[in-house]
């Protein structure tokens, strides 16, 4: 089963982009992101729609941070994302009318809610800015220019 890993690619995005502080081109965050630069234009316009982040033109243009990253939750980047699905898992639908069916996924839908609702609560805890303090505190200052422009 695929999972989704936008919201954890996204947030690699953003550090780098924290870190290099200057404009960022889709080119260069696809790479950090391993993925192709249409795949990043296409999310940073949800992110910057949700004022998270910007584009500047030009020969040494690209995408900034735009937002304090103090003020930008996991849960906030969750949402400009589209609010993809938190789990995998769903209810079988195959025949509505049967009484089990309908009783387990209404146990199971209870389930899925709370579940949903706890992590949404632990994401909005979360800042970008405790994020990139984690990872500085992980990368010497001489080592974090490399990493900035190798992945």
């Amino acid at each position: 089963m695929k999972r989704d890993s936008r919201l954890s690619s996204v947030l690699h995005a953003l550090l780098h982009m924290a870190a290099f502080d200057r404009p960022m081109t889709s080119d260069a965050l696809a790479q950090c992101m391993r993925t192709h630069p249409v795949v990043v234009r296409r999310t940073m316009a949800g992110l910057r729609e949700a004022g998270i982040v910007r584009s500047e033109k030009g020969h040494h243009g690209g995408w900034v941070i735009s937002a304090d990253l103090s003020r930008i939750t996991l849960r906030d980047i969750h949402e400009a994302l589209g609010e993809p699905a938190i789990f995998a898992m769903g209810h079988r639908n195959d025949n509505p009318s049967c009484l089990v069916e309908q009783a387990v996924n209404a146990r199971l839908g209870d389930a899925f809610d709370e579940a949903e609702k706890l992590l949404m609560e632990r994401f909005s805890g979360v800042t970008l800015a405790e994020i990139a303090k984690e990872f500085t505190a992980r990368y010497p200052k001489e080592r974090l220019e490399t990493h900035t422009h190798g992945t």
